[in-house]
């Protein structure tokens, strides 16, 4: 759904592919119908209404993000993926929009009246993306996927920087940044809410490097027939450091270790070298961690009054009061008849 507070519009997305409009009344005990719109051939997965152009634009099942104008109801235009369409952000001043799908990327579209132009795909997760948060005052865009970490793209940067964040052990299903204290809040379908501190210089995780031979101790990787025929050795499986990046094997990176200046909450993979390169404070969490208690499918923040609410498929909805950010204290919580 897509709730326009002002004009008292509401956008219902359907499992077969249709959005419904509705008028809410003004003491909200009545909603009237307005129109249908066909935006889709399949279930409606994100809505964006925005006032200024008068349109609706949605992502769906059936692959696509279409926009349609709310005047006259008519399709403005449609772009399609390779697969499903999971989620949508919406840039109002550049209408840009970005569109998350299941196959882990996220595509940036500049949406115009009847055409759309694309102008870069953002790649970086190995799961379907769950959920996106743009921040247009610092031009960041949150991504959480199913392979249960976010990733921080600076979009404004022009850099290309990104920062990893892992601290779930489930598909991160909602995000939220808060741009006034520099949080960002996340919810995944294991119960888990976290609260990011990201008032802080974090560090690039690297990329893993490539190579037929440990980094450190030089040994043959299992696929390096040659240097195992001339060493007479049996080949190593590869492994990566999760610090430095580079290729190691099991013995050169038997140890474990969180850093969470780069991100990583609990503790990963890390080469020998940089296992003692890593000093206690830099094991300082970055984060706090909350149990929602429940299977989270969705959240939603009210900024104003510091107020988060979480639902998910137990049938339970929580509010929370979220005014102290790090201690989260459930406030009220209850289940549909």
């Amino acid at each position: 759904m897509a709730y326009h507070h002002d004009s008292r519009r509401i956008f219902v997305g359907q499992d077969n592919g249709a959005i419904m409009e509705f008028h809410v009344s003004e003491d909200f005990n009545k909603m009237n119908f307005i129109k249908t719109y066909p935006a889709h051939q399949n279930r409606v997965s994100a809505i964006i209404f925005s006032v200024a152009t008068e349109w609706v634009i949605s992502t769906g099942h059936d692959k696509c993000v279409s926009w349609m104008c709310t005047r006259s109801g008519s399709m403005l235009g449609r772009h399609f993926f390779t697969s499903w369409a999971s989620c949508l952000q919406y840039d109002f001043d550049t209408q840009y929009a970005f569109v998350g799908d299941y196959s882990g990327q996220i595509t940036l579209l500049k949406l115009e009246q009847n055409t759309c132009s694309v102008i870069t795909t953002l790649k970086g997760h190995e799961g379907s993306i769950a959920c996106l948060w743009w921040d247009p005052v610092q031009r960041l865009l949150f991504s959480g996927a199913s392979d249960n970490s976010i990733i921080m793209w600076d979009i404004g940067g022009r850099k290309g920087r990104t920062l990893l964040l892992q601290g779930h052990h489930d598909r991160v299903q909602s995000l939220c940044y808060l741009q006034l204290t520099r949080q960002l809040v996340s919810c995944s379908s294991d119960g888990g809410i976290a609260v990011w501190n990201m008032d802080v210089n974090r560090e690039e995780a690297p990329q893993w490097l490539e190579s037929d031979s440990c980094q450190k101790c030089e040994q043959p990787f299992f696929w390096n027939l040659k240097q195992m025929w001339d060493t007479k050795t049996l080949g190593l499986r590869q492994h990566h450091c999760r610090k430095c990046g580079q290729a190691v094997c099991g013995k050169c990176s038997s140890k474990r270790s969180s850093y969470p200046i780069m991100g990583f909450e609990f503790q990963v993979r890390v080469c020998d070298s940089c296992y003692d390169s890593i000093k206690d404070e830099d094991r300082t969490s970055l984060a706090t961690f909350h149990e929602g208690k429940h299977n989270i499918s969705h959240m939603s923040m009210d900024v104003a009054r510091g107020l988060m609410v979480t639902c998910g498929t137990d049938r339970v909805v929580k509010i929370w009061d979220m005014t102290p950010v790090v201690g989260c204290s459930l406030a009220t919580g209850f289940s549909p008849p």
